[in-house]
């Protein structure tokens, strides 16, 4: 039975978890508090998605309770930031080393402990696939969202780098675009008037990545990007 550990326990993370778990997989998720954990339908596992020592003892429970790690998935939104202010840090000009720092450095950072920690696990297992999901301001830079646009942009420069020197190794290395805003109960809030059509659905994300999981060596994917029908579409 393959296994799969994701990070995020709340809304995209669980119905990842979720999709997997209804496919036959065994599988865990990682968040920071009990609370994100309550009722998730795998092993729980309490740690700090940020801090590479928690994250690896995650990854060794889960290998041990589990039986063994196919397939890591880095769910996290990982932006930090300290204070009010827009989302995604604002203008630039406007815009302070704080801000910086937890729009753009907290993003890289994090998805630099999730590779450099899941490449570890996954070669102590032999072979497997890491998905780092991210958004469309990876592809692309937003005025007004560029200190998030930065942190996303280095995340996509990292997985890319990962997916170079992981192949040989028997490692797939995939970034997932998810290029909308995914409808969840998270983001309700300011989606509740949007034409459906305009917003991910967390479920066909869920699909997408047991599609990178699936493939073979003979034809991975290292770069993913989907759109839903409403929303703008640029190549």
């Amino acid at each position: 039975m393959p296994v799969l550990v994701v990070l995020g326990a709340r809304n995209l993370g669980r119905a990842i978890l979720e999709h997997h778990l209804a496919a036959g997989w065994s599988g865990a998720a990682v968040a920071r508090t009990a609370e994100s954990l309550e009722g998730i339908g795998g092993l729980p596992l309490q740690a700090d998605a940020t801090d590479p020592e928690q994250l690896r003892a995650a990854f060794e429970r889960a290998r041990a309770e589990l039986g063994g790690l196919d397939l890591i998935v880095n769910a996290v939104s990982a932006a930090r930031p300290t204070k009010p202010g827009p989302f995604g840090g604002g203008n630039v000009a406007d815009a302070d080393l704080e801000d910086f720092r937890g729009w753009t450095g907290a993003v890289a950072e994090q998805a630099f402990v999730f590779l450099s920690e899941g490449a570890r696990a996954l070669r102590a297992s032999g072979a497997g696939t890491l998905v780092q999901v991210t958004g469309g301001s990876a592809r692309r830079a937003i005025g007004g969202r560029g200190l998030w646009g930065a942190g996303a942009a280095a995340t996509r420069a990292l997985a890319h780098a990962a997916a170079q020197e992981l192949r040989g190794d028997g490692i797939h290395v995939a970034l997932l675009v998810v290029d909308a805003t995914i409808e969840s109960p998270r983001t309700a809030g300011y989606t509740a008037d949007a034409p459906r059509d305009t917003l991910a659905d967390q479920a066909d994300v869920a699909r997408a990545v047991a599609y990178l999981a699936s493939q073979s060596p003979r034809a991975y994917t290292h770069e993913l990007v989907v759109t839903p029908a409403g929303e703008r579409w640029l190549p």
